[in-house]
């Protein structure tokens, strides 16, 4: 892997382009969350596809989608950033997260899960977290059948993450905002019931809220146990998707108000939830869910509120600015 670019801050996160065989283009973030050290708390969050065919409605890598990472490209991009920061592979930090989430749908990569194999043999980690986030595609379940049998040997009693995103509890809005053919909520129950086991940690149903688009408590407690799943409310991050389609978020992050009507609704109901606001300045970096650097560097029309960090030519010795140039 050949690193081209970066953008961002060391103080809150850092945004990398690099390029794979055949020229393609992956981005791999690293980030902190001030005002925690990174030995307190660092996060490593990398592709698992070149794009993706999913082309949700708020997310900037849609229409990219040139196929699957694989399991050593996966790692080039885990190694690059422990490897940079910590040469043995000795990593302090209490909780170290890698999240399979920045672009691409994990569970159509089946390499994702020999990564997750082999990853707790792979440093001196004692606050690995792996975290994995999906929409749940039709036809994965094969790769759900095997998450569930590494969990249960390496990753048991609370030490990994599973989150389902679901945005909307109306399954015609959701299959707008998600247009393939996936789980259905019942699905979702059904696994998750299957794979929650006592000690590991909530499964979280996460909803980046968007106005007009609802969320009813009396819907997921038809399908979701509040003992086994907890749900996680983000603001609608700024793409160039969601200006398109016309989509405005529910929530304010520069507000960092803690009181929503909906919130209350849901706790009301026996969920735990968590409202995830997290920097906004990682709006402005790029770094956030639904944000694809490589588009930004493609688009001459900007938007408000998003990617207005430059993005520099990279060189581990003294990188040189420059505005775009990714073709």
């Amino acid at each position: 892997m050949k690193i081209l670019a970066v953008t961002g801050t060391e103080e809150i996160a850092l945004v990398y382009v690099g390029q794979m065989r055949k020229g393609r283009l992956v981005e791999f973030v690293e980030s902190v969350q001030p005002p925690l050290p990174r030995e307190k708390k660092w996060v490593l969050i990398v592709s698992t596809l070149f794009g993706c065919p999913v082309g949700c409605g708020m997310c900037d890598a849609g229409s990219y989608y040139q196929g699957k990472l694989s399991k050593e490209e996966i790692w080039a991009q885990i190694d690059f950033l422990v490897r940079k920061r910590y040469p043995e592979g000795s990593i302090p930090a209490k909780k170290f997260k890698i999240q399979f989430a920045r672009v691409g749908e994990p569970a159509f990569n089946l390499d994702v899960l020999k990564v997750l194999e082999e990853l707790p043999y792979r440093y001196q980690a004692p606050g690995l977290m792996p975290s994995l986030s999906t929409i749940a595609p039709a036809g994965t379940s094969q790769f759900f059948s095997k998450l569930m049998e590494i969990k249960k040997k390496e990753y048991s009693r609370g030490r990994f993450q599973l989150q389902f995103s679901i945005h909307t509890t109306d399954e015609k809005l959701r299959d707008r905002l998600i247009p393939v053919k996936k789980w259905s909520f019942a699905q979702i129950k059904e696994y998750g019931e299957e794979f929650y086991k006592t000690g590991d940690r909530k499964i979280t149903l996460n909803f980046a809220l968007i106005q007009d688009m609802p969320v009813d408590s009396r819907v997921l407690l038809r399908h979701f146990d509040p003992d086994k799943f907890l749900i996680k409310i983000t603001p609608l991050n700024p793409t160039y998707q969601a200006v398109k389609n016309g989509l405005k978020s529910y929530v304010n992050p520069q507000q960092k108000k803690e009181y929503y009507p909906v919130l209350e609704e849901l706790r009301a109901g026996g969920y735990e939830v968590i409202l995830s606001l997290g920097e906004v300045e990682e709006n402005f970096i790029g770094s956030n869910c639904g944000q694809y650097v490589t588009k930004h560097l493609k688009t001459e029309k900007l938007i408000r509120d998003g990617y207005t960090y430059p993005v520099q030519e990279y060189s581990a010795a003294a990188p040189a600015c420059i505005q775009a140039g990714i073709h």
